[in-house]
C-alpha cells in the first residue's frame, strides 16, 4: 500500500501557493466579466512589475515601499497602455482575436523585461520584501512573505467583490459587460470600462506576482510567468466558471493544496500535477457544457473572399485565380531545392512546408469553426512520438491496479507509422473536444493549453513514446523509397502538404465546410437548420487534429532524432498560433504566407536583431490591429481591387432572366387535419437563477393553424419559443405531432419539421445568400463527410442536388440579384425573406417566428402578410409567430394568445383578443386609436400588396 503524508505545514504551504494562484484568476475573471475575452497576458504584466521592484531597491537603493507603490503603479500603467493601443482597437473584434492579441501583449512584455538593466546583486541577496523574519504560529513555520499573503489576498479578493457588486462603477462594469449597447444608452462607455478593468487587472497582476517573487526569493532569473503557473490560473478561473470571485480564489486554494500534495508524496514522478490538470479542466468543461451556453456573437477572424464582378466573373483566369497562384506557388516550390542545393537549407524548406501542414489544422479549427486551439504542437507531438514508437516497434506497458503487462507491437514502416500517429492524434482529440467543444467560448483554448503543458512534463517521458531516453531517434524510411536524402525528403513533405491542401479545399467546398462556418458565424441559427453545432466543432477538431499529427509525424522524420526537451513544447504551440494568424487563417495559403515568415525569416537572417520582432510579438500586434485577416487579407484585398477596377473597364453583361418556379417544396403536402394538435406545450416554466422568465405557459397549435403570440417587451414571448424550439432548459411538457421532444437538442427538434427564425435575424454573415439556402438544404440530404473526403460520386450529387435546390428557392423568391452576396450586405428585409427561403429548404411543418417583420420598413411589412401565408401554404404548415405589428398579426392569426410576465392570460380569436379587458389593460392599452389599430387589414388593400416572386423587386430598406 502506498504511503501518503498529509501534515498541517503541507497543507499550509499548499494553501499559500494557491492563493496567488487564485488572485491572478481574480484577473482572468475581471477581464472576462467586462469584455468577455481570455487575458493571457494577466501573469506577464506582473512580471514586469515584479522585476521592476528588485531592480528599484537591489541596484538603485530606492527605499521599499515607495519601490512597491511604482511597480505596482507600473503594472497598472503597462495594462492601461496595453488596452488602449491593441484592445480598444480591436474592442469590436471578435473574442478569439482579443485572445490571441493578448498573446501578442504577453510576449511584448516578456521582451520589455528582458530588456530591463541587469539587477547587481550577490547570490546571497534575496528578493525585497516588507519583512523576513520568521515564527511559529499554531503549530506552523510561517515566514514573512507567506504572511504577507495571508493578509493581502483575502482583502484584495473581498474588496474586488465588494467593488463589483456594491458601488456605481461595479454595476457600470457587470451592465457593460451583459449588454454593451444598452449599457451606451445609460451613458456608460464600455471602452471607458474596459480601459478600467484592464488597470486592475494590471494591479493585481502586480501585486501577485510580487508575492510570488517574494515567496521564491530570488531576485534574478525571475523571466516570466511559466507556462505550469498560467495553466493553474486558467484552471482555477474555469472552475470559477469565468464568472465568480471566491470561486476562483477557492479554486486556486485547492489546486495549490493538490499540487503540494502530490509534490510531496510522490516528489520523483514526473508530471503527476500535471496530469491531474489535465483532467481537472476537462471535467469543468464537460461539466459546464451541461449547464452553460455559449455566445452567440460570430467566431470569425478571417478575411471574406468576395464574390467575383459579374462582368469578370465569366473570363477563365479569374475564375481560376486561385488554382492559377497555387500552382505558381508549387511550381516555385518544385524548383527551388535545385536552385538551392545546400542539404541545411533544404531541411529548413521542409520544416517551413511542416509547419505549413500544421498551421493548415488551425485553418480548418480557427478559421472554419471559430475555435482557438494552444496545443497543436502537443498534437503534433503525439502524432511525431507515436509514429517514432511504432517504427522502433516498441512495447504498450498497461498497468491495471497492482497487476500489470506489456502490450508488444511490431515494428511497422515509417510510412504506415505517419498514418497510424495521425489517427492516434486525432483519437485524442475526440477525447479533448467531446468536452471542450460542446459550449461555444474558451474553454478549448484553456483544455489544449494544458495538454501542451501535459505533453512536455509527462507523455513525452512515458517510456512507449520516448523509449526511456531523452532523445527519440526515427530513421526515415529506405523502401519502398529512399527519403535519406533531404531533397527527397523535401519533395515528399512537399506532397504531403499539397495533398492536405486539396482535401480541406474539397471539404470547405462541400456541405461539411459549409456546416462549419455556420456554426462558427451564429450557433443558434446552425442549430435551427439541423446541425448540431457540438458535432461540427468535434468533427473539425478531429480533423485538425490528425492533420497535426501527420505533420508531425513528418516533422519527426525530418528531425531523425527528437530532444524531448527541445521539441513539440508550449512555445512551438503558441508559434503555430501566429503561423495561422499572420498568414491569415481563413485560407489555406494563409499558413504557408506564416510559416515562411515565422520559421523561413529567423533561419534566413539569424543574426538581424529586428526580425525575432516582427516575426513574434510587435509582428503579431501589428498584423492584428490593421490586418486582422493576416497576409491573406492583403492579397485578397489586392485582388479584389485589381478586379474592381478591370471589371468598370468592360461592358456590364445583361442580367439573366428571371425563371419562374412554382413549387419548391418535394414532399407532398397534406391537407390539414383541424382535430388534434401539432404542437402542445403544456406548463412550461423557465427560470434562470431567481428569475422566473415563463411561468406554467401552455399553447397548443393545430396542423395549417396561425397562433400569434403577442405581449409587452419581457413578457415572456421569445422565450417560450426558445424553450419550444429547444434554446433553454424548461420544466413541462412538449410534444410535436403526438412526440415528446422537450429532452431533445434543439438540432433535433429542426430535424423533425420544427423551423425556427429569430429576431435578429442575422443569419451567417459570412456566407452568401445561396451558401445559406445550400446549409438549410443540409436537413434534406446531408453530406457525408466521407464522402466529401473521399471524392465519392455520392457527395458530388448530393453537392449539385443542394445548390441546386437552393437555386430553385432564389428563384422562387425572387432573390436573384442577391445570390452572391453575403448575408452581412443584406438589408434587414432582405435577410428575412432569405430566413423564410431557409424554411422552405428545411421543409418545417411548424413555423415558429420572432418577429419576422422587426426592422423592416412599413411598405415592406405590407407585402410580408400575403408572402408568410404562402408560405405557410407551401409547406402545409402551421406558424406560431411572435409579433408587435398588430394589423399584420390580427389579419394572419387564426388564434392569438397573450402574454404577461410569462403567463398566458388570454386566447382566442383576434376578435376575441381585440376586446379583452386583461389585453387591452396590459398590451392593447386604453387608448381606443391602438385598439382601432389592431383591427384587420382591409382585404381590398390586398389587391395592392407585391407577390411573393416580386417582393423585392419594390426595393430595399
Amino acid at each position: 500500500m502506498l504511503a501518503f503524508t498529509l501534515t498541517s505545514q503541507i497543507v499550509y504551504l499548499g494553501v499559500i501557493d494557491g492563493l496567488l494562484i487564485g488572485l491572478l484568476a481574480l484577473g482572468i475573471v475581471l477581464i472576462y466579466r467586462a469584455s468577455g475575452a481570455i487575458n493571457f497576458a494577466v501573469g506577464s504584466l506582473g512580471v514586469l512589475s515584479a522585476s521592476l521592484l528588485a531592480l528599484l531597491v537591489l541596484t538603485y537603493d530606492w527605499p521599499f515601499w515607495p519601490a512597491v507603490i511604482v511597480a505596482v503603479v507600473a503594472g497598472g500603467l503597462v495594462a492601461a497602455a496595453s488596452e488602449l493601443t491593441v484592445i480598444t482597437r480591436l474592442f469590436r473584434a471578435p473574442r478569439v482575436i482579443l485572445l490571441v492579441a493578448t498573446i501578442g501583449i504577453a510576449q511584448l512584455c516578456e521582451l520589455l523585461q528582458v530588456a530591463l538593466p541587469d539587477i547587481e546583486t550577490t547570490m546571497a541577496v534575496r528578493y525585497p520584501v516588507a519583512f523576513s523574519g520568521q515564527w511559529e504560529i499554531l503549530g506552523l513555520r510561517v515566514r514573512g512573505p507567506e504572511l504577507i499573503v495571508v493578509i493581502v489576498v483575502p482583502v484584495l479578493t473581498v474588496a474586488l467583490t465588494y467593488y463589483l457588486q456594491r458601488t456605481a462603477q461595479g454595476r457600470a462594469i457587470r451592465a457593460a459587460a451583459s449588454n454593451p449597447d444598452l449599457a451606451r444608452l445609460t451613458a456608460i462607455s464600455p471602452k471607458i470600462i474596459s480601459t478600467v478593468t484592464w488597470i486592475i487587472a494590471g494591479l493585481l497582476a502586480a501585486v501577485a506576482l510580487i508575492l510570488v517573487a517574494g515567496i521564491n526569493g530570488q531576485p534574478s532569473g525571475f523571466r516570466s510567468l511559466g507556462p505550469a503557473t498560467l495553466v493553474q490560473v486558467l484552471a482555477a478561473a474555469l472552475i470559477g466558471r469565468l464568472r465568480n470571485f471566491p470561486m476562483a480564489m477557492i479554486a486556486g486554494a485547492a489546486l495549490g493544496l493538490l499540487r503540494s500534495l502530490l509534490v510531496f508524496n510522490w516528489p520523483t514522478t514526473a508530471g503527476l500535477y500535471d496530469g491531474s490538470l489535465f483532467l481537472i479542466v476537462i471535467a469543468t468543461t464537460l461539466v459546464a457544457s451541461r449547464r452553460l451556453t455559449g455566445s452567440d456573437e460570430s467566431f470569425s477572424f478571417v478575411p471574406t473572399t468576395r464574390p467575383l464582378p459579374h462582368a469578370v466573373a465569366r473570363l477563365w483566369w479569374v475564375r481560376h485565380s486561385s488554382r492559377i497562384g497555387m500552382g505558381l506557388l508549387l511550381a516555385a516550390a518544385a524548383i527551388l531545392p535545385f536552385l538551392i542545393t545546400l542539404a541545411s537549407r533544404q531541411l529548413l524548406f521542409s520544416e517551413v512546408l511542416l509547419f505549413a501542414l500544421i498551421g493548415i489544422s488551425l485553418v480548418v479549427l480557427s478559421g472554419w469553426t471559430g475555435q482557438i486551439s494552444l496545443g497543436q504542437a502537443a498534437l503534433a507531438g503525439i502524432g511525431g512520438l507515436t509514429t517514432a514508437a511504432l517504427v522502433a516497434g516498441r512495447d504498450i506497458g498497461i498497468g491495471l491496479g497492482g497487476a500489470s503487462f506489456t502490450l508488444p507491437l511490431p515494428d511497422i514502416h515509417f510510412l504506415l507509422a505517419v498514418l497510424v500517429g495521425a489517427a492516434a492524434t486525432g483519437a485524442v482529440a475526440v477525447v479533448i473536444g467531446l468536452g471542450a467543444l460542446r459550449i461555444r467560448g474558451f474553454h478549448l483554448a484553456i483544455a489544449t493549453l494544458a495538454l501542451a503543458l501535459l505533453g512536455q512534463q509527462f507523455l513525452w517521458r512515458r517510456p512507449f513514446l520516448s523509449g526511456s531516453s531523452n532523445i527519440v531517434s526515427l530513421p526515415r524510411a529506405t523502401g519502398p523509397v529512399d527519403l535519406a536524402d533531404q531533397r527527397t525528403y523535401y519533395f515528399f513533405s512537399l506532397i504531403a502538404l499539397v495533398a492536405v491542401i486539396v482535401l480541406v479545399a474539397r471539404m470547405r467546398a462541400t456541405g461539411v465546410g459549409r456546416r462549419w462556418l455556420a456554426v462558427r458565424d451564429n450557433s443558434a441559427a446552425a442549430s435551427a437548420f439541423t446541425i448540431s453545432p457540438s458535432r461540427a466543432g468535434v468533427q473539425a477538431f478531429v480533423v485538425s487534429g490528425v492533420i497535426a499529427g501527420l505533420g508531425g509525424g513528418l516533422l519527426a522524420g525530418l528531425y531523425v532524432s527528437v530532444g524531448l526537451t527541445e521539441r513539440f513544447q508550449l512555445q512551438d504551440s503558441i508559434m503555430v498560433v501566429a503561423i495561422a494568424v499572420i498568414g491569415g487563417a481563413g485560407t489555406v495559403v494563409g499558413p504557408i504566407l506564416g510559416a515562411l515568415w515565422i520559421v523561413g525569416l529567423p533561419a534566413i537572417w539569424p543574426a538581424n536583431n529586428l526580425v525575432p520582432l516582427l516575426t513574434s510579438s510587435i509582428g503579431l500586434l501589428v498584423l492584428l490591429m490593421y490586418f486582422p485577416g493576416g497576409f491573406a487579407q492583403v492579397v485578397l484585398t489586392g485582388r479584389d481591387r485589381f478586379l474592381a477596377w478591370y471589371a468598370g473597364r468592360l461592358p456590364q453583361p445583361e442580367p439573366p432572366p428571371r425563371r419562374e418556379v412554382a413549387s419548391v417544396v418535394s414532399r407532398s403536402v397534406a391537407a390539414p387535419d383541424p382535430t388534434g394538435p401539432v404542437l402542445v406545450a403544456d406548463e412550461v416554466t423557465v427560470v434562470f437563477g431567481g428569475l422566473t422568465a415563463v411561468d406554467n405557459a401552455s399553447i397548443r397549435v393545430r396542423s395549417g393553424e396561425v397562433v400569434g403570440l403577442i405581449g409587452t417587451n419581457g413578457a415572456g414571448k421569445t422565450t417560450l419559443m426558445n424553450a419550444i424550439s429547444g434554446f433553454v432548459p424548461c420544466s413541462g411538457r412538449i410534444e410535436f405531432e403526438g412526440r415528446p421532444i422537450q429532452k431533445m437538442a434543439a438540432d433535433q427538434r429542426a430535424a423533425l419539421g420544427l423551423g425556427r427564425s429569430f429576431q435578429q435575424s442575422r443569419l451567417f454573415p459570412d456566407l452568401t445568400v445561396l451558401e445559406t439556402l445550400a446549409v438549410a438544404a443540409e436537413s434534406r440530404q446531408r453530406t457525408s463527410f466521407t464522402a466529401a473526403v473521399g471524392y465519392l460520386p455520392n457527395g458530388y450529387r448530393r453537392d449539385r442536388a443542394q445548390r441546386a435546390h437552393a437555386q430553385d428557392i432564389v428563384d422562387f423568391l425572387g432573390l436573384g440579384p442577391y445570390a452572391d452576396k453575403f448575408n452581412s450586405e443584406l438589408s434587414t428585409g432582405t435577410r428575412r425573406i432569405v430566413e423564410l427561403g431557409c424554411l422552405l429548404a428545411l421543409e418545417a411543418r411548424v413555423l415558429c417566428l420572432d418577429e419576422p417583420t422587426g426592422g423592416v420598413a412599413q411598405r415592406e411589412v405590407e407585402a410580408f402578410a400575403p408572402l408568410l401565408l404562402s408560405i405557410k401554404d407551401q409547406l402545409g404548415a402551421a406558424m406560431l409567430v411572435i409579433e408587435h405589428d398588430m394589423p399584420m398579426i390580427m389579419q394572419i392569426s387564426d388564434r392569438i394568445c397573450c402574454l404577461e410576465a410569462g403567463r398566458v392570460i388570454a386566447a382566442g380569436s383576434p376578435a376575441e383578443i381585440r376586446t379583452d379587458p386583461a389585453v387591452i389593460a396590459s398590451y392593447l392599452g386604453t387608448d381606443e386609436r391602438a385598439i382601432r389599430r389592431s383591427g384587420a387589414i382591409d382585404p381590398a388593400e390586398e389587391a395592392h400588396f407585391p407577390t411573393p416572386t416580386t417582393v423585392l423587386d419594390e426595393g430595399e430598406t
